[in-house]
């Protein structure tokens, strides 16, 4: 991004939709670097509004904001559209909606808003894993100049989006993806061992917060396959959700119980589970959750035996791990790892695309 001092200065407005663990940790560090980024960047951040599930507040620029919702001066009735229209103002500056949610009714709102030239950043995987109808409303809706960049739908803050797209723009063919991309699965396959029952293990999990408040969000393999759509997508292919062949941790007869007795039945997991370690053991192998894609759009997501010489045998903790098998990185793939999950490492994805979108901005008066 260019210092202050070698171009005009740029004042981008935006608006953040959804301020909970994401959405609250991206204001905090955005309000965090409004002054080094006026100072050596010309760039101003004009915080704007925050949108919650029920009311939204328009006096965003009070630094008291994020943490006392309920005092703000001015709170209204949520109004989307209004919200939207707020932002973008009427004096032709800059604008940017932020979608820390995870509301269905907030994605479908997207290609409109980029229609009307604002500019829209998420980590909300639904519009980017949603109906392929609207996928493609919302990159035909970007020929208006707007930019769509939703680099924290995978990964959180690793460069997964960004560096297949980079691949892919300078020329290289995509051959093949493999990644695990659940933190929480990643952290259940490395310490199961046998020396625990995979319940005891889930229940820690539970404990320490790795897991939804119901495991079996994790644990049925939806949420890696809608990452692995977006990747998909990103790579021109024009899969669906459906088209995903996921194999699901949770036993048809635990799938549809209330989650407390769910949780009273986790024991249930431990013998299938434990077959799985066996097979994987004898073979000198480990377990590993995976999701592929193939070079024919072929997807699944499932429960693996890797060979113990494979690069996601060797993941530590939750690490997410995205390996780009291309035709220039064929013998000897492209692997992007790290921390995959958490409130600050995916608002800090966020707010690199923030950066890139606002590295593009022409001054205006």
């Amino acid at each position: 991004m260019p210092r202050a001092g070698t171009t005009g200065r740029r004042t981008l407005a935006v608006g953040v939709i959804g301020p909970g663990r994401v959405g609250g940790a991206l204001l905090e560090q955005l309000r965090s670097a409004q002054p080094r980024l006026a100072r050596d960047h010309a760039l101003e951040l004009k915080l704007c509004g925050v949108v919650a599930s029920k009311r939204m507040w328009l006096d965003c620029d009070d630094a008291e904001l994020n943490g006392r919702h309920a005092g703000a001066q001015i709170w209204r009735p949520n109004d989307l559209d209004a919200f939207a229209a707020h932002v973008r103002g009427n004096d032709d500056r800059h604008a940017l909606l932020i979608d820390c949610s995870a509301s269905e009714a907030v994605a479908a709102h997207y290609p409109h808003w980029l229609a009307a030239g604002l500019h829209v950043v998420t980590p909300n995987k639904l519009a980017g894993s949603g109906p392929l109808e609207r996928w493609q409303a919302i990159r035909a809706a970007c020929a208006s100049g707007a930019r769509f960049r939703y680099e924290a739908t995978v990964c959180a803050g690793l460069p997964v989006v960004q560096t297949l797209r980079d691949l892919l723009d300078t020329g290289d063919e995509l051959l093949g993806i493999e990644g695990m991309f659940s933190g929480t699965l990643a952290w259940l396959c490395n310490r199961h061992d046998g020396s625990q029952p995979f319940s005891v293990l889930l229940r820690e999990a539970h404990a320490l917060g790795y897991t939804e408040p119901d495991p079996r969000e994790d644990l049925s393999g939806l949420d890696v396959a809608r990452k692995l759509v977006i990747l998909a997508r990103e790579a021109g292919r024009p899969l669906s959700l459906e088209q995903v062949a996921v194999e699901s941790l949770v036993p048809p007869a635990l799938a549809t119980l209330p989650v407390d007795e769910f949780m009273q039945r986790l024991h249930e997991l431990d013998a299938p589970m434990a077959a799985k370690l066996a097979e994987a053991q004898t073979c000198g192998g480990v377990l590993r959750h995976v999701a592929s894609l193939d070079r024919h759009g072929r997807a699944s997501v499932r429960l693996e035996v890797l060979p113990a010489s494979h690069p996601f045998a060797h993941t530590r903790l939750t690490d997410n791990v995205v390996q780009f098998r291309t035709r220039r990185y064929c013998d000897n793939p492209l692997l992007v790892q790290g921390p995959g999950a958490g409130p600050e490492v995916t608002a800090a994805g966020v707010f690199a695309d923030l950066l890139r979108i606002a590295e593009s901005l022409e001054p205006r008066a």
